[in-house]
């Protein structure tokens, strides 16, 4: 259906709704064949809005290192502000162990280990 309405010429970054975007729809079911489609149309990795704040969050919150480098492939901002954890980094790390190599990955990527925001106010409090 996405390739369809694409074809159709819809706006890939129209923003809105619970997520936000479509591309951050994708990135929240984990649906990387969608998420390809959708960057392969110029799909804006920097869109803010919805749930997590961005499609990048999102996907370091579901624990998709492979659409979390996807993104980070795209020139995803791994410091972006915004969405209820704060950053990507924040986000990732309330979810440690299970999420350790995602963290890894953002912190390759040099991940502000000392950005403030989110509801847990830095990412040592997060992972804590």
């Amino acid at each position: 259906i996405v390739q369809l309405l694409l074809e159709h010429n819809t706006y890939v970054n129209a923003q809105g709704g619970m997520y936000g975007s479509g591309l951050q729809a994708a990135v929240s079911r984990g649906n990387k064949d969608i998420v390809q489609l959708l960057l392969m149309h110029n799909a804006d990795v920097s869109v803010q809005g919805g749930t997590y704040g961005n499609a990048l969050q999102a996907a370091v919150i579901k624990g998709n290192k492979d659409i979390v480098q996807l993104l980070l492939d795209h020139r995803a901002d791994v410091n972006a502000q915004g969405g209820e954890y704060g950053n990507a980094l924040h986000g990732a790390s309330t979810s440690w162990p299970q999420h350790i190599c995602v963290v890894q990955l953002l912190l390759k990527h040099n991940a502000d280990v000392n950005a403030k925001g989110g509801k847990y106010g830095n990412a040592l409090q997060a992972a804590s």
